[in-house]
């Protein structure tokens, strides 16, 4: 078969992979979680969610801004980091920062579900444009699953704005626009911003592994995810909000209202009334409202967050921290190849590699360069250990495909891998959360996607480690030059890996955990050429 017929072959394929998908996605028009909520009067949403300050401060002389500043002053010219290991923890920080942003807000996500999370995230930023704070979001378009009336009403608040980008998938477009957009223009089409980034009053920014869902943060009631993030305070800050910049200035961002606005072949118009806003907003704040869907116990934990505040100042290492990210685009040669920032920093951290490199990422799927690179390190004597999914704990049935056709060359390279178990012992540290005690969700996949290298350099971010974070999705990052958060970092990874939390996939054969049926839908994945778009 000629390259050429093979291409068409493969875009054949991916295209009828791609329908089979989107058919079983939910739709943009699926029903919002808030809006069986009665509305009985207006609420008043700024009472209930009054929050304490840091001790010995009220409430007209501080503010977010000047408080974090004080903490930054003594460290001007260095980055402060701690890592947030626990969603929970990840969540209350986030919480505690919307509801005391004095100016601004921006966000970048790569999922934002309409689920419990996401949709109590909307809230508090709403509540936040309340205060007059300027919110904007960036969300890619591949996963969204709001309903369009929804996004069009939280983008008329005069204080939000919200971006979708490269919306070629699913906001405004119907299942045909989709799948011609694949056939089209198949690279551009998969080239998603896989960013995950909050920055608050341009002085604090979280980014990490953690999506805007109920699964990354603990209150998933079937499965959650092992993630992690890092929070940052002092110069690198001013790298996120840059990069968030870069991105809202992009044409490939482009504005709800400006997406809904144009003609939609073979779809209604889609237009809010004032009313509308109204109610959806009030909605919103009645669903937060509630005690079934607010737990007492996350409203109380939020308060006691300026205390924690207070720990984690204390705690946080004052380094040289280093903001990693690709441009909007990725990256501008033709194919499915050509990396991008992200991949070319954190080869260089391989290759400077001496003695041994910790990674921690859900799917493992290298590409011939990445192969290549870590043959070559570990022929220089590097020890590389890698922890990633089983087909147990997965999520990602066709990434495990290409990791499965790759495991026993890996592991005749040298890596040393273990593939994390769905019922991890380590479960019981990390899931915390009322829905957890509740309904004790019975699978744990994970999704932290970090490194170590040499005990002296740890990198938390966005970063798979797989062609499609390798060509295609723009990713971000931080890399920490600093041997106790290095090493903090490497003991949780190495605890991950234990026999109690993870299969030794040389010795322990870990597919055997796993029914036929799901073994032979990843035996027919394993067939089809899709390793550069995994």
């Amino acid at each position: 078969m000629t390259p050429a017929n093979k291409l068409k072959l493969n875009l054949v394929i991916a295209g009828m992979l791609g329908l089979f998908w989107y058919l079983d996605r939910p739709t943009p028009e699926a029903k919002a979680v808030y809006e069986s909520v009665k509305l009985v009067d207006a609420p008043t949403p700024s009472a209930e969610f009054k929050l304490a300050l840091p001790s010995g401060q009220n409430e007209k002389s501080w503010s977010l801004p000047s408080y974090i500043r004080d903490i930054t002053a003594s460290h001007p010219q260095a980055t402060g980091a701690y890592i947030l290991e626990n969603g929970i923890e990840a969540l209350l920080a986030r919480a505690w920062l919307a509801d005391h942003a004095t100016s601004s807000i921006e966000v970048q996500y790569f999922i934002w579900s309409t689920d419990n999370i996401g949709t109590l995230a909307s809230e508090a930023l709403i509540r936040a444009a309340n205060r007059g704070v300027k919110v904007r979001v960036i969300v890619d378009d591949l996963l969204i699953d709001a309903a369009d009336k929804t996004l069009l009403a939280l983008a008329k608040h005069p204080n939000v704005e919200i971006r979708i980008y490269n919306p070629k998938h699913r906001v405004g477009s119907h299942i045909g626009q989709r799948l011609w957009n694949i056939i089209t223009d198949f690279k551009s089409s998969n080239q998603r911003m896989h960013d995950k980034v909050f920055v608050v009053d341009d002085v604090v920014a979280i980014t990490g592994g953690r999506n805007m869902a109920a699964e990354y943060f603990n209150f998933h009631h079937e499965s959650n995810f092992r993630d992690r993030d890092a929070l940052i305070l002092g110069t690198a800050v001013a790298e996120v909000k840059n990069n968030f910049e870069n991105f809202w200035k992009h044409d490939l961002s482009v504005p709800v209202e400006t997406i809904f606005a144009n003609h939609r072949f073979m779809q209604k118009t889609v237009d809010v009334s004032d009313q509308e806003v109204q109610t959806i907003y009030q909605q919103l704040h009645a669903y937060a409202k509630q005690d079934e869907n607010f737990d007492p116990q996350l409203k109380q934990a939020i308060r006691l967050i300026p205390q924690s505040f207070e720990r984690i100042a204390q705690e946080m290492v004052w380094t040289q921290v280093d903001f990693i990210h690709d441009i909007p685009g990725k990256n501008r040669q033709e194919g499915l190849q050509g990396s991008g920032e992200s991949t070319r920093a954190l080869a260089a951290l391989v290759r400077g590699a001496q003695k041994e490199i910790i990674i921690q990422s859900p799917y493992l799927v290298l590409s011939d360069k990445a192969k290549a690179l870590l043959k070559e390190t570990i022929e220089r004597g590097v020890k590389i250990i890698v922890n990633t999914n089983s087909m147990a704990s997965t999520d990602n049935l066709q990434a495990f495909s290409g990791y499965r056709n790759q495991r026993e060359e890996l592991l005749k390279m040298g890596l040393q891998i273990f593939e994390f178990r769905p019922d991890a012992e380590s479960r019981g540290k990390l899931l915390t959360s009322p829905v957890i005690d509740k309904f004790k969700p019975a699978v744990f996949g994970l999704h932290a996607k970090s490194m170590v290298v040499d005990g002296k350099i740890a990198y938390i971010g966005t970063f798979n480690f797989d062609p499609r974070s390798e060509n295609l999705n723009t990713e971000v990052g931080v890399v920490i030059h600093n041997e106790q958060l290095a090493t903090q970092l490497a003991n949780a990874i190495r605890t991950d890996m234990k026999a109690g939390n993870s299969w030794n996939a040389q010795s322990d054969d870990p597919d055997q955990f796993v029914g036929r049926s799901k073994r032979f839908k990843v035996w027919v994945m394993q067939l089809l050429p899709l390793r550069p778009i995994l």
